[in-house]
Formats: structure tokens, sequence, C-alpha cells
């Protein structure tokens, strides 16, 4: 078991020693990594003049998992301030996220635009 901060070595001064330093005694410190958390980008979805807005409630329920009434409260969002945070994942679901709007809005012939950035 590894704590936090544990002293591993700890010796006297030996004025024979050739190691020693000038009779200091000597703490050797061993610290445990600590993991940082990947960061988070935020996935988002831009206001255009041509798509409809059923559309955008469609890709908002069917990708993001949001209800009906929650998906038509971010899509007026959108309407009205021209974005809106529609979720906040890791790099890799975010990217795969932006793909499947942007793959799904141009088959169905939408200009709609979804990007993400670092929270």
């Amino acid at each position: 078991m590894i704590q936090s901060v544990t002293a591993q070595k700890l010796r006297m001064s030996d004025p024979n020693d050739p190691r020693d330093g000038e009779g200091d005694a000597g703490v050797v410190l061993q610290t445990k990594p600590k993991t940082k958390r990947p960061p988070l980008y935020k996935v988002l979805l831009l206001n255009d003049d041509y798509t409809p807005m059923e559309f955008v409630v469609h890709v908002l329920e069917r990708f993001f998992g949001m209800t009906h009434a929650q998906a038509f409260e971010v899509m007026l969002t959108v309407h009205k301030k021209g974005v809106a945070v529609v979720g906040v994942f890791s790099h890799e679901i975010a990217e795969t996220k932006v793909g499947q709007v942007m793959d799904f809005a141009r088959r169905h012939q939408h200009p709609l635009q979804c990007t993400m950035e670092k929270e």
C-alpha cells in the first residue's frame, strides 16, 4: 500500500561514509502520482435561417437524449441567442456527436452547424 507521501529512507550521518554530505540526515520522499481528469468539451448547436425548428428538435432528441420538452427549449435558445450548449462530453464523444449531427443534417439537406469547444 502506497500512501500519499512516505518516508523511504532516513539515515543518520556517518563521518566515514563517502556518500555522506555535510553530516545532514537524508530523506527521500515518494509521492503517489495523481491522475488528472480528461478535459471536457461543450457541443454547440448554431442557428441558421434555413433549418426547420422541428428538425432541430428531432436532432436534439435523437442524438442528445433529450425529451421533447427539453429539446424544444434548447431549440428556442438556439433560435433566439444564435447558439446553445447541447451537451458536455469527453473529446471522443463530443467529436462523435458533432460528426453524427453534421452527417444527419447533410443527408437531410439542412445547413445545420454543430461544433465543439474545450470547456
